[in-house]
């Protein structure tokens, strides 16, 4: 079909894309290379995959947002399948008489895939083009308050409007010069292009031969013209987002961050001052970056009104990179820090490391982490962080607990209750990790009584460590201060490993900062225990006959997910289920389970004041629960039971904020 000139056009326009678009790869390569750290090819074959399942099915993006997630999972199918249909036009255009798979019907099916697919695909995008500038364009706006790249807002405009011009010509001119070919009956088994074959008649063959060369530029044209664009604009997510799911190491948890030797004097830089101090990982998250602002929406800081924007972050450094990569992937060093386009600091602290943007983010995203990195920097290299903090860090440093709490006193919350320490049983079956908190709280103090009462109801045979226990470093670690979290956490691995010596290393805790730091962090530090939380404990006593419940006692409670227990650890039945077995009848907050929505105390947010904003967290979290009608919160977690607590007594609401082990210990 081409002329000797369009084939040679064709040629050139072909390599000269291709060299662009080669320029553009081979700069984001260098400057994700500049990242300490690699990406993982560790099982590489299940890696794959799980990654091609991912963008076939498009399961992550499709887990929220349901309609536009529908339409823009059509244009992702169609496109994939266009990568065939487009070589078929080219080899159409350039072999003469020449139909792609033939005039069977194997081909017959593949022609009319790529016709169906290409109409899906304009339904598709005309849909997210009507959300995104007429029906709820709100949804890809910032707060005031949050610092954003000034060349982003509009940016963000131009690039969708250039990409959904893009497929519109791209699609249009497919499906027209299909129906070109339908008209003059060669294979006219397409139904949406034998429809519009009747666009054609009265025309002339000469007429016909004219458009079917504008339909092949259009449809092939628009291709070598967009790619070098494509490259640097948001839509390189389609080559990089699968990526991540195949190179990026895979965590224990969302939360659990990777071990700094503080022994290692080679080490200059703790934590992420500039862009080149991020991991590779950390780099490829800014081009896999979808824009699509929905870890924005699970963010309980931006939700409450605050500075943070886990999508500002991920967006800033893909605009920097675009002015600056060229210097970065030259080698050369960042001129300006990570605070000043990036991220404010007022945002970085904003941060309760709930985990929601990670977990949300369909593209396996983790602007979490960039966070806590530039907390470990600024308080590891700057001493710059909210002077609230300074108090739990001396408590945590001095006394081994956040309240500064002495040891001696650490089993005062035990009297007049069978609560053996170590020394007094050591040869338990369980070893029970009581936690700051429920040690030192006088309101989560109640759990840890009542959860005594239902280990001895059950006959465990349990200890506790008493004096010996200290902080886990939770709160250390999520507010930057990694050297103080590496002392907590040797120092417990080696109080551990020696207590409880070559016996199963079975550990049931109250916290699930405390189950999550044992159990996802330690192994780093040589501390690799059976770590359970204790309603998973609860669950398991009643399963096994060993706890009854008054039958005469029910109630109808709402139960709200701790991000520690739920997100980062994926227990969401087990709480559930002893609530039940204590008579409750559980009503579902509306955000649950894995959409749960944070208490405000994780990040260390516990030990500061919020940042400003329109509301506390707690305070949004708790009239969500109120709002259910129930007469009891059930909780899982002291942070959240303090939090919520708080805001009840604010709301001067009579719902009573429960842990699990309360409910169940009122109905043994």
């Amino acid at each position: 079909m081409l002329t000797p000139i369009e084939k040679l056009f064709f040629v050139i326009a072909f390599c000269a894309s291709g060299y662009t678009a080669f320029l553009v790869a081979r700069r984001i390569y260098r400057i994700v290379r500049r990242g300490p750290g690699s990406l993982s090819t560790d099982d590489i074959v299940r890696r794959l995959v799980n990654a091609t399942v991912v963008a076939i099915t498009q399961k992550t993006v499709l887990k929220r947002r349901l309609l536009p997630s529908i339409a823009h999972a059509l244009i992702v199918w169609a496109f994939a399948y266009f990568l065939l249909a487009n070589l078929a036009d080219v080899l159409q255009g350039f072999i003469p008489n020449f139909i792609f798979l033939g005039a069977g019907p194997v081909g017959n099916a593949f022609r009319i895939g790529a016709d169906l697919l290409g109409a899906a695909c304009l339904i598709g995008v005309l849909a997210l083009m009507l959300r995104r500038w007429l029906i709820d364009p709100k949804v890809f706006s910032f707060q005031g308050n949050t610092l954003i790249h000034p060349k982003a807002v509009a940016g963000i405009k131009r690039d969708s409007l250039i990409v959904s011009t893009f497929i519109l010509v791209h699609v249009t001119s497919h499906i027209l010069g299909d129906s070109l070919v339908a008209q003059s009956g060669p294979y006219a088994c397409e139904p949406i292009a034998h429809f519009l074959c009747g666009l054609w008649s009265g025309i002339s063959p000469q007429g016909i031969d004219v458009f079917r060369h504008i339909f092949f530029w259009g449809a092939i044209g628009t291709i070598l013209g967009f790619a070098p664009y494509f490259l640097i604009s948001k839509h390189i997510h389609i080559f990089i987002a699968p990526l991540n799911f195949l190179l990026k190491p895979e965590r224990r948890s969302i939360g659990a961050l990777e071990k700094i030797d503080m022994t290692d004097e080679a080490i200059t830089q703790f934590g992420a001052a500039k862009l080149e101090h991020l991991s590779q990982p950390q780099l490829m998250d800014a081009f896999a970056c979808i824009m699509c602002n929905r870890c924005q929406d699970a963010c309980p800081a931006h939700v409450t009104g605050k500075a943070l924007s886990p999508a500002a972050l991920e967006i800033n450094k893909r605009y920097h990179l675009n002015d600056e990569g060229a210097k970065l992937a030259a080698g050369q060093e960042s001129e300006v820090s990570l605070l000043d386009f990036a991220i404010s600091a007022e945002a970085v602290w904003a941060c309760t490391a709930c985990g929601a943007c990670v977990e949300v983010c369909p593209v396996n995203n983790e602007p979490m982490r960039d966070i806590l990195d530039i907390r470990r920097d600024r308080v590891m290299m700057e001493a710059a962080f909210p002077l609230q903090l300074r108090q739990a860090f001396k408590g945590m440093e001095r006394q081994g607990n956040p309240w500064n709490a002495a040891p001696e006193s650490r089993m005062d919350w035990a009297h007049g209750l069978n609560v053996p320490t170590i020394e007094q049983n050591p040869e338990p079956d369980i070893l029970w990790w009581v936690g700051c908190a429920p040690a030192t709280d006088p309101r989560a103090q109640k759990t840890a009584r009542d959860f005594a009462k239902i280990l001895n109801a059950a006959g465990v045979n349990f200890a506790v460590l008493g004096k010996l226990e200290r902080c886990t470093g939770d709160s250390a670690r999520r507010a930057g201060n990694e050297a103080l979290f590496f002392e907590l956490a040797t120092s417990n691995v080696e109080t551990l490993n020696e207590t409880l010596g070559e016996r199963p290393k079975r550990i049931v805790t109250t916290c699930p900062h405390c189950l999550h730091t044992l159990k996802n962090e330690y192994p780093d530090y040589g501390g690799n225990y059976d770590v359970i939380h204790h309603t998973q404990l609860i669950e398991e006593l009643f399963a096994d006959g060993k706890l009854e419940s008054n039958s005469n006692l029910t109630s109808d409670v709402t139960f709200h997910d701790p991000c520690y227990l739920g997100r980062h650890n994926n227990v969401y039945d087990a709480p559930r289920n002893a609530l039940v077995y204590a008579g409750s009848a559980v009503t579902e907050l509306p955000r649950h389970r894995n959409n749960s929505f944070c208490c405000g105390a994780g990040g260390a947010q516990m030990w500061k004041e919020e940042e400003h904003g329109r509301e506390r967290v707690s305070a949004n979290r708790f009239r969500e629960a109120l709002a259910t009608g129930k007469d009891t919160l059930a909780v899982g977690c002291p942070f959240c039971m303090i939090m919520l607590s708080d805001a009840a007594k604010t709301a001067n609401s009579t719902m009573q904020v429960k842990d699990i082990a309360e409910i169940v210990a009122e109905r043994l």
